[in-house]
């Protein structure tokens, strides 16, 4: 029992201990049915780590909080992605008497941010604490039968297998772990090491399979194990020194650090939804360079960086949400996002993964335009260096499909902006016009509503959408299409008929910033009251992920403190629908990625604090309650504020922004100096 953390012992300590924000965090949120796709798993913010169960039956992120049965627990995962998951190597299953006859069956489990642990019928209980990229297993057995492990190298969740080496030392194993990425797209390579605290007879078991007996037949053992994207030394030097109880405490210090970025004073129960869903826009990028700087590139070579250095993409999930939330929490963190994305381009960059990730990843189209959103909100972009590769990553863009011309016309107009940043204003021009093509595409398939297909997902070639929800995905040009749409009324009464009838699909991110797109028009009190609807009330949802438009809709609130919130089907995507979630509650959301503008809405908090600097940007909510939900006036630092947007710039130097709440619209605020997008 020497090293071994027991899972009474830690639910001891979390009562002897003080609360923390990671206390408010519920890991279970979005882990049951498909409704989230998101696991309990221990893990640190953006480390490459995360320890879960491997339930039967399982789901994308191998566990169901329903299952009893468990089949072992993996170490790594990307969170809330489709292709049924991805990550899940190194499965590890602990046994007493043999693996055949040792069922673990689930007694009781309890979890928290940095820490998982269970117990089983069989008598084996199993606790798990993750710090960094280390972790620290403890394993409890029931005297007086054999006891031991089987390791399956080759486990992953969904993504194929490719490879794996292994050296089997004084009761240690180490190597690398070759595993297809997320949709099977490229290839990752995890290097890996790991030590028991006691004597271990360690055999192979049939293929890319160990076995571990422990000789001394102790009815407990702790194992260490650490990951790195360098190579095995570099994983070796992570393993965690220490007892458990002290990264336990530790990593929620951790995480209520980074989670107190953002702090709110309101209804308790709220709090505990918010910081649910902020924990979850903080598993990944994923940090992949050593404390000594070295980091591998996408093309697999050696780099070296005074600074942290991330992989592990979802761009085009969450470019309008997960990374402009990162942005305005932590600069610095932010800064070496951006410079990792930098990176891609200078080592190798494909709209999905190459061959030679340094973690699992996802996607990365549309990062030019979160590069150019950097930049205008006050980060460093060297876009000298990367100029030629966004070029050619620009003229390669498909525009064969109605979706496709529309997000190929967004990095189209990015580029535009970058070379005017750059100073070729030729190019800018250039570049500009092909921008504007997107009112071709637009008035060919968007323009019609009279067609059979408008309600159909995958129409015209399209993926994951429908005509009705694609129509307004011109962010860079909102100007432009309301003029397309036939002027501002044309427009209201399009956009109204799309709530009404209930086309929007908030199960993906097709159509996702369409609830702001009334901040420009006369009524951005619609604006409001769709931002709050969206978040915290009940609503009805007939689109699917699954390609379906259903007989059976969706009818409740979205975002609960519970595993099956989340409309079914919806995947979080890497932090996408978590961070939206955060936006609305926070009272801000991005205008447009590419420009540092955010629209006001009514916070769920009577008061919340942006930042992690020296500069606390405070907004507080006079008159909060669920029905008061439309701005009545606004005050910044004391002065009236007649528009509905606040600036990047604004929101860093700190300040207070004050908005007083009613229950029914005021008509006339927020209708006067608007800001909208143009092509220009």
């Amino acid at each position: 029992m020497k090293h071994t953390l027991l899972l009474s012992m830690v639910v001891a300590a979390q009562t002897a201990f003080a609360q923390t924000t990671a206390d408010k965090v519920n890991v279970l949120v979005g882990s049951s049915g498909d409704h989230g796709q998101l696991s309990p798993a221990a893990s640190y913010p953006f480390g490459l780590m995360s320890i879960a169960p491997q339930t039967y039956p399982h789901l994308h992120m191998g566990y169901e909080n329903k299952a009893r049965t468990f089949l072992g627990f993996t170490h790594n995962r990307v969170e809330g992605v489709g292709c049924q998951g991805s990550g899940g190597n190194i499965l590890i299953t602990p046994f007493t008497g043999t693996p055949e006859s040792s069922v673990l069956t689930k007694t009781t489990e309890k979890a928290f941010p940095g820490y998982y642990g269970a117990s089983f019928t069989n008598g084996i209980s199993a606790s798990f604490v993750v710090n960094g990229n280390g972790g620290i297993e403890n394993y409890a057995f029931p005297a007086a039968k054999p006891k031991g492990f089987t390791i399956d190298l080759s486990h992953t969740l969904a993504n194929r297998f490719v490879a794996e080496e292994h050296t089997i030392g004084n009761n240690s194993i180490s190597g690398w772990i070759d595993a297809r990425t997320t949709c099977n797209a490229g290839t990752y390579r995890v290097y890996y090491y790991m030590v028991f605290d006691q004597p271990a007879e360690i055999t192979a078991a049939g293929d890319h399979k160990l076995a571990v007996a422990l000789v001394n037949k102790l009815n407990a053992a702790q194992l260490r194990i650490a990951f790195s994207s360098v190579d095995i030394a570099h994983a070796k030097g992570n393993i965690l020194e220490g007892t458990s109880i002290s990264y336990v405490q530790k990593s929620k210090a951790d995480w209520s650090r980074e989670l107190n970025k953002i702090t709110v004073k309101g209804n308790p129960e709220e709090e505990k939804i918010l910081y649910s869903f902020l924990y979850r826009t903080m598993q990944s990028p994923f940090l992949i360079s050593e404390k000594d700087g070295s980091y591998r590139g996408t093309d697999g070579s050696l780099q070296q960086s005074s600074t942290p250095m991330y992989n592990g993409w979802a761009i085009w999930d969450n470019y309008r949400t997960q990374l402009p939330l990162l942005a305005l929490m932590d600069h610095d963190r932010y800064q070496s996002i951006i410079n990792s994305l930098v990176g891609l381009y200078k080592f190798g960059k494909k709209d999905y993964a190459t061959q030679k990730e340094p973690s699992n990843t996802v996607r990365t189209e549309h990062a030019i335009v979160v590069l150019l959103d950097a930049h205008r909100k006050g980060f460093t972009v060297d876009f000298k260096s990367i100029l030629d590769s966004l070029t050619a990553e620009v003229d390669k863009l498909d525009w064969k499909t109605p979706d496709k011309a529309l997000e190929s016309s967004y990095d189209t107009w990015a580029l535009s902006q970058i070379l005017a940043i750059t100073g070729d204003l030729t190019g800018s021009e250039r570049y500009k016009a092909k921008a504007a093509q997107w009112k071709q595409y637009w008035d060919k398939d968007f323009k019609d509503l009279t067609k059979n297909d408008i309600d159909r997902v995958g129409a015209r070639g399209m993926y994951q959408g429908t005509i009705w929800q694609y129509r307004w995905l011109v962010p860079f040009d909102l100007k432009g299409l309301v003029a397309q749409a036939g002027g501002e009324e044309a427009y209201l009464q399009q956009l109204n008929e799309f709530f009404n009838k209930d086309y929007y699909n908030h199960a993906n991110e097709t159509d996702i910033q369409a609830p702001i797109m009334y901040n420009f028009t006369s009524e951005p009190w619609r604006s409001q009251d769709l931002v709050r609807k969206y978040a915290a009330d009940t609503v009805v949802q007939y689109y699917f992920n699954d390609n379906s438009r259903g007989i059976d809709p969706f009818v409740g609130v979205i975002y609960q403190n519970k595993p099956d919130t989340y409309v079914r089907t919806m995947d979080d995507d890497s932090g996408a629908m978590s961070a939206w979630y955060v936006f609305a509650a926070s009272g801000l959301m991005p205008a447009c990625v590419g420009w540092p503008v955010y629209y006001l809405n009514v916070p769920l908090f009577d008061q919340v604090t942006l930042g992690s600097n020296n500069k606390p940007f405070t907004i507080q909510t006079k008159n909060n309650s669920r029905t008061n939900r439309y701005i009545q006036s606004v005050t910044l630092n004391g002065k009236p504020l007649m528009r509905n947007w606040l600036t990047h710039a604004e929101i860093a130097k700190g300040g207070t922004l004050v908005i007083v709440a009613g229950a029914q619209p005021n008509k006339s605020w927020g209708t006067t100096d608007q800001w909208i997008s143009e092509l220009k």
